[in-house]
């Protein structure tokens, strides 16, 4: 488990800040991408995942922001 502090105004900037850290190190393979969630310094404990998840028909997971409205899909292309 790796944390990382960063310095962001709101929870919608961390969450988009994980998003690109995310995309940008997803080629490497001790990465899970799907698991990343953030969380306030002062509220470790309460954390909010950055991407869906769900495990898809096809098995592979949805990478959609958390709580999307539209279908499941395996990018988060439009």
């Amino acid at each position: 488990m790796i944390h990382l502090p960063v310095a962001v105004p709101d929870l919608a900037g961390a969450l988009e800040m994980a998003r690109d850290l995310a995309r940008s190190l997803a080629s490497t393979p001790q990465l899970d991408v799907a698991g990343i969630t953030v969380s306030a310094e002062d509220a470790q404990h309460v954390r909010h995942w950055v991407f869906c998840d769900r495990i898809m028909p096809d098995r592979r997971r949805c990478a959609r922001k958390a709580d999307h409205h539209a279908p499941c899909r395996p990018t988060d292309d439009p």
